[in-house]
């Protein structure tokens, strides 16, 4: 007599599906997107001024804007599926700086997403125009530095612990390894110098998605030939 797969008292292991890379896939359209609509609704010159936003830029923004949380819910089932793979390979120590790093990324996002929706909001209600301008930089100002300063950083040492993890377990290339390594350099250093950068980051997210996903299949084909 066989034995129940599944018996009375005994825990099912759980795997995650192989279709959950796409939600790096997702992450990484739906982050830049946003990040190309926000920051062509800003004004090029350092002071906004008092007619902004006009209609265009607002709808600019809050397409952007919502956009945003649905990158934030992908961001966490990537970070599921990159975490997964280690398996009982796992580093406790590098693992726990992978998760606080990456939360606190996507904590900041949503922080700076937020201080543009509320000058989207504020600024029609005030009728002074100095008073809307100083509102509009003091809002950007903010939003920047939580962007561009904290929020980045946060990804790269998010990074460099994914990338010395890596390295460790061999559960990924060690060229990507290496990549990874320079990404979280032009994260920690060069951002900060010119916003374009950012999209480096849904870059290297789309990229290990589709690494990830290629992986899976050559696994399943070889399952099945077996």
């Amino acid at each position: 007599m066989t034995e129940p797969e599944n018996p009375p008292g005994r825990a099912r292991q759980m795997s995650s599906p192989r279709a959950a890379a796409l939600a790096g896939v997702l992450f990484a359209f739906l982050f830049a997107a946003a990040l190309v609509l926000m920051r062509t609704s800003l004004p090029d010159q350092r002071s906004i001024p008092a007619d902004w936003p006009d209609d265009a830029a607002a709808a600019r923004l809050t397409i952007g804007l919502s956009l945003v949380p649905f990158a934030g819910i992908a961001f966490l089932w990537f970070m599921g599926v990159v975490r997964d793979r280690f398996k009982e390979a796992e580093d406790q120590l590098f693992s726990s700086v992978f998760i606080g790093s990456g939360l606190l990324f996507l904590a900041m996002v949503f922080v700076s997403a937020a201080l543009a929706g509320g000058i989207v909001a504020a600024a029609p209600l005030i009728t002074d125009e100095d008073s809307r301008a100083a509102l509009s930089n003091f809002g950007r100002a903010v939003m920047l530095q939580v962007s561009n300063i904290y929020a980045l950083r946060m990804a790269g040492v998010l990074l460099i612990s994914l990338a010395t993890m890596w390295l460790r377990t061999g559960v990924m290339p060690r060229w990507l390894s290496f990549v990874t390594y320079a990404v979280a350099i032009i994260l920690l250093f060069v951002t900060s110098l010119n916003l374009w950068t950012t999209l480096i980051f849904p870059a290297w997210v789309f990229a290990v998605s589709v690494l990830i996903l290629i992986q899976n299949y050559r696994r399943r084909n070889i399952a099945a030939a077996a």
